[in-house]
């Protein structure tokens, strides 16, 4: 059966008996005229790190290293040199170029391939390109009217040009996606806008994959799906986090239980829990090894290494250099830091294949409950997490759970009940559907430029209160901007302060160059958007939009060799189309500096969609907000008390609640499972808080 390819196993290891086993098996390979290979049984990399990995083990078996009945591997079990094993069979040089020869035979091939399946075609259409395009003109007709707006025709055809290019051929991720969210949209399941660069697609708006239209807010194909680079689309989806499981369950039905996983996650040891585990399996008090860990920073943008931290903290350098048994747990917490510690499932992930997942990854079972299931039965689990499953080509996707969505539906669904229908109660204008509320509505801003940012998605933070506040904010494009200036980088580059005071009026609004002025005047001059950047190279070095995001590409990911490259090419290009080279140098610079914190004006239009609905439900229908953010936070003792204290607060804000809202106790008689809103001024307790 295995004819010239069986091998029998020798090793070079001390581990007792094995002296004797390789001997006794060099004798039978003799007798029967068998090949002999040597192997490395490796548990750890270097000799040295015998000891880190038996606290590894320990942690793993939740053992003390002091319990002598515990599982142990021999010390020579490490990655040996060719040298040592050589040592070990000094008669037999053929066990070490037998492991040469099974190389050889070794023939694989990785070809890159992407295994999206494929998606159910209505009797007479060819293929998934032919039903991508009919769907998306008879939709967009729809729409737009028809005939529809040589604009909108020519964003349509181009971007249809990308998605079915044979060499990318996206059409059918497409039309899977916009299935399952038109499928949850028909059950009543509140679906996002949209998130990240998908809402820079007019296709997916006209598909109702989003709820963006990027001509209006100006939002760039090019950074979603980059024509010059084939690499999958990303579509992540927001949907009603008590609803999110249904979808799931759609998506698995529809493609095959055994085709559809979800996707594991590695949780690491950082730092902090490290220093807890190691302390824990060397027998350290949870007091002594709690100090220890707390005197790591462990703030989001100001982490350290273990090795760092003893570096740079005095105290934990003293401890380290005064203390045996500090040094030691502090040494092997060094080795071990950054080891995956536990598998678990990722909240959100799915993976989808064309046959059984098995067939194209390794899989397990989680034999509990997963996201989206109904019954107790097993769900698939990829063994590789996302980042592998994209190098393998896998079809994944993010089905996320937003509470926001849950909120704006309760509501809706409350107003509804109350009043009959949606509409401004001063203007009494009816609405179809919370999305139609026009953006306008001064009511709103003046209640967040005043600090009504309670219950207010993405800007409850008081940092994000505090700067609306300071800008007086009074359009929508605030928003957006206010959503992509409160993260770090802005802030700490001062390009926040410069927005606010040039939107004041305190300080002049300057443009890098002339040509720029249309680009930057939404943004007071301040370059805010990764979508400007591409813009600007564009206009200034005549980059197409596909050139221009690998500019911005290169300026986000700090790759200098990549940035140094296009940067000169980009004020070689400008200075040739008549800029300045002084000028062309100094906006190049400003471009790495700023463009470097730029963020996703896709991602910032679309969740401020969110934030500006959830700002006018709470202005205009304060009550049914109000009782159904409550809601969403009843298992939280704190966020119950925090909102109900922003009840009464209200009438800072809002001159029909004098005495703001009134939060009633419980009653048996009145109170349904969430909180109820009984009239404009007083929401009932909820049963389920």
């Amino acid at each position: 059966m295995f004819k010239d390819r069986y091998y029998l196993e020798v090793q070079a290891h001390d581990s007792p008996g094995q002296d004797l086993l390789n001997e006794r098996v060099l004798k039978l390979a003799d007798e029967l005229g068998l090949p002999v290979v040597a192997t490395n049984d490796a548990h750890f990399l270097r000799a040295q790190d015998h000891d880190a990995h038996d606290v590894l083990l320990c942690i793993g078996l939740g053992k003390d290293r002091s319990d002598n009945d515990r599982m142990k591997y021999d010390r020579g079990l490490y990655f040996k040199s060719a040298e040592e094993i050589a040592a070990k069979f000094p008669d037999r040089p053929d066990v070490l170029s037998n492991t040469l020869a099974i190389a050889d035979t070794v023939d694989v091939a990785w070809k890159h391939q992407y295994h999206v399946p494929s998606f159910p075609l209505p009797e007479g259409v060819a293929d998934e390109p032919t039903l991508l395009r009919n769907m998306t003109h008879e939709k967009a007709r729809k729409r737009f009217g028809d005939p529809l707006p040589q604009e909108i025709a020519e964003r349509i055809e181009y971007e249809l040009g990308v998605i079915s290019n044979p060499k990318a051929d996206y059409a059918g991720y497409f039309l899977i996606t916009q299935d399952f969210i038109n499928w949850a949209k028909q059950q009543g399941i509140p679906v996002g806008p949209g998130r990240g660069s998908a809402a820079g697609s007019l296709v997916a708006y006209v598909l109702g994959i989003t709820d963006v239209d990027p001509l209006t807010f100006d939002l760039l194909f090019e950074r979603f799906l980059n024509p010059d680079r084939v690499s999958m689309p990303d579509i992540d989806v927001d949907f009603c986090y008590e609803r999110r499981g249904e979808v799931i369950e759609y998506v698995r039905a529809k493609y095959g239980k055994d085709s559809v996983g979800q996707i594991i996650t590695f949780g690491t040891m950082k730092s902090r829990a490290v220093i807890r585990d190691v302390g824990r399996v060397l027998g350290f008090e949870p007091a002594e090894t709690d100090r220890l860990a707390k005197l790591i920073p462990n703030a989001p943008n100001n982490s350290l290494t273990v090795a760092e931290a003893v570096e740079r903290i005095p105290e934990l350098r003293g401890l380290y250099e005064s203390d045996e048994r500090t040094r030691q747990l502090l040494e092997y917490a060094q080795v071990l830091e950054g080891l995956s510690r536990h598998a678990s499932v990722h909240a959100a992930g799915i993976v989808i294949a064309p046959g059984p997942l098995h067939e194209y990854v390794p899989v397990c079972t989680q034999p509990t409950r997963g996201a989206g299931e109904k019954g107790d039965e097993n769900v698939l689990v990829t063994q590789w997490d996302m980042n592998a499953l994209e190098k393998a080509g896998m079809l994944k996707m993010d089905f996320l759970g937003l509470k926001t969505l849950t909120v704006i539906h309760d509501a809706v669904v409350w107003i509804r009940r109350r009043h009959g229908a949606l509409r401004h109660p001063e203007t009494g204008v009816e609405h179809a559907r919370i999305e139609a509320v026009p953006l306008d509505d001064p009511a709103v801003y003046d209640m967040l430029a005043r600090g009504g940012t309670t219950g207010v998605f993405q800007f409850e933070s008081s940092l994000a209160t505090d700067k609306l506040r300071s800008m007086r904010a009074d359009r929508f494009e605030d928003l957006v901007a206010t959503n992509a200036l409160i993260r770090p980088g802005p802030l700490e580059s001062g390009m926040t302060d410069v927005y606010i005071r040039r939107k004041l009026g305190r300080e002049k609004v300057r443009y890098p160059h002339p040509l720029l002025e249309d680009i930057l005047k939404p943004t007071y001059g301040v370059i805010t958007y990764q979508e400007q950047v591409m813009r600007m190279a564009q206009v200034l070095a005549g980059f197409t939009l596909a050139q221009a995001d690998v500019l911005r590409k290169a300026v986000g990911k700090k790759d200098d060799e990549l940035l140094r490259k296009e940067v000169d090419k980009f004020v070689a290009l400008a200075v040739a189309r008549g800029v300045d080279k002084r000028a062309a140098d100094d906006i190049a610079d400003q471009v790495v500096t700023f463009g470097r914190y730029g963020f996703n004006r896709s991602h910032s239009v679309a969740y401020s969609l969110l934030s500006y609905q959830t700002g006018w439900l709470k202005r205009h229908y304060p009550a049914e907000y109000m009782a159904a953010l409550l809601s969403s936070v009843e298992d939280k003792v704190d966020d119950v008390v925090h909102y109900i204290a922003e009840c009464r607060e209200l009438s800072r804000y809002m001159t029909s609640l004098p005495h703001g809202l009134q939060v009633l106790a419980p009653d048996i008689n009145e109170s349904e499972w969430k909180f109820t809103p009984v009239s404009d001024s007083e929401i009932r307790f909820g049963l389920g808080a």
